[in-house]
């Protein structure tokens, strides 16, 4: 499969809520792309963006993303990458793409001086956790909670 791997775009938009649907299908989770374009062009291409995003591309479209933030950690003071999201479509996987992204964002990471990446999926993802560990990364058993404000 040829593709190239690069930051989001503003064109790129439209398409992302598409992916973040298709992703959030997958973790069986709710989604509602109603008001997703205007809040995500917002944050990522704002002055001091408060999420960063690159793009699987293909010459037609993009099939997979990655997001990230920049956090702080209390326990280790010192700053860290979150990523949010990776995603990737059904035909885009098993070509060695997620990996490269992984990579990508460590490099990121790097520059960014931050002392680990974080990211979570679901215990029943299993075929994430599986890619996860093949690549070295260690999981920690917590639950997630969230309250709506």
């Amino acid at each position: 499969m040829e593709y190239s791997i690069r930051n989001c775009e503003l064109s790129d938009v439209s398409k992302l809520v598409v992916l973040c649907q298709k992703h959030a299908e997958l973790e069986k989770a709710d989604f509602s792309p109603e008001g997703k374009e205007e809040g995500l062009a917002k944050v990522l291409f704002s002055e001091n963006p408060k999420l960063h995003c690159l793009v699987v591309a293909t010459k037609e479209t993009i099939v997979g993303y990655a997001s990230y933030t920049f956090d702080y950690s209390t326990w280790d003071a010192a700053d860290f990458m979150y990523m949010d999201c990776l995603f990737l479509e059904e035909e885009a996987r098993s070509f060695g793409i997620g990996e490269v992204l992984i990579e990508k964002l460590k490099q990121i990471a790097i520059e960014k001086n931050c002392i680990n990446m974080q990211w979570q999926t679901p215990e029943f993802n299993t075929r994430a956790i599986k890619f996860y560990n093949r690549i070295g990364a260690k999981g920690k058993d917590k639950v997630r909670f969230t309250l709506d404000l």
